[in-house]
């Protein structure tokens, strides 16, 4: 840990709350990871900019994590700094009548409830993915037909050198699970999302559908990242595992979902290591069967590669 002590030291004695060799498991939907060097909550946009500021003079390398559900970390932890957002970044409003604006670190959840309470429609579809609306425009979330940036319109950015910035939906380069974000490693700290009025119980019904068809296809009830694999072209992901026979395959704590073959689980005590050791079976099971290359859409962080 080192010198990141004492950056963490410093950035602590502003007033933040940060925590030291923190275990990543705590915040991934995966319930896997090492330690992180610093593991430090802000609370509002000066105190984001301050910190980056901070981390970039002394050259410490951070993360920006949300609900973590779509994250697998190095069981050797990461090396630098994580970033949680907190308090003014969970807020949420309503502009006018089909507009609402929100803080990154608000779940898809509570925004979809939102928007039903205000009898908006359009994003039923995003009700039960597990992550927050800033996870979900860095990696344009979708499901059923339905991607974030069918709604988004602006958010609110600060760049990886600490200044904030406005940026419009048509320059976020979104396309399938691709933001700019990605490479730009640019912080979405809110965003504004246009809907269309409807009956709000109409709307209830359509995330009620959308919720009883996870809970019934996906193995919700363990420890997962989601949707491990990228679509292929012309296909699914969990119809190719399937078909070469690996529901149910193990390596070590890790699983493939015998629910759902697109998912691999952590049946409770599964390392990183499990899950690269599966996902490389897979991967090259899938390729020797059917000829296809599959594409992990899971974010690897700390000292892995995928």
């Amino acid at each position: 840990m080192g010198s990141y002590k004492k950056i963490g030291e410093m950035i602590s004695d502003k007033g933040l709350k940060v925590l030291f060799s923190e275990s990543m498991d705590k915040h991934t939907s995966f319930k896997i990871g090492g330690n992180v060097d610093l593991f430090i909550y802000i609370s509002n946009i000066t105190e984001l900019s301050d910190t980056i500021k901070t981390l970039n003079e002394y050259q410490v390398p951070f993360f920006i994590v949300g609900n973590g559900s779509n994250l697998l970390v190095s069981d050797l932890g990461i090396s630098g700094a994580v970033i949680k957002l907190n308090e003014e970044f969970k807020n949420i409003k309503l502009l006018d009548e089909n507009t609402i604006e929100c803080g990154a670190a608000v779940s898809l959840a509570k925004l979809c409830i939102f928007a039903q309470q205000n009898s908006l429609s359009g994003l039923e579809c995003a009700y039960g993915i597990p992550g927050t609306v800033g996870g979900a425009i860095f990696m344009n979330a979708g499901a059923y037909g339905w991607e974030i940036k069918d709604n988004i319109i602006s958010a609110e950015n600060i760049s990886k050198t600490g200044e904030r910035y406005l940026l419009e939906a048509s320059d976020m380069d979104l396309s399938y699970r691709h933001s700019i974000y990605q490479s730009s490693g640019d912080i979405i700290v809110s965003a504004k999302f246009k809907l269309e009025k409807s009956d709000p119980s109409l709307i209830q019904e359509k995330m009620n559908d959308f919720m009883s068809r996870r809970k019934e296809k996906q193995p919700l009830e363990y420890p997962s990242a989601g949707s491990i694999f990228k679509r292929p072209a012309a296909n699914y992901a969990g119809t190719l595992i399937q078909s070469c026979g690996l529901k149910g395959k193990c390596v070590g704590g890790a699983m493939v979902s015998t629910k759902h073959a697109g998912f691999i689980i952590n049946t409770g005590e599964a390392s990183c290591k499990d899950v690269m050791d599966l996902i490389d079976h897979i991967k090259a099971v899938v390729l020797e069967q059917t000829g296809v290359t599959l594409e992990c859409e899971v974010k690897a962080i700390g000292n892995i590669t995928i």
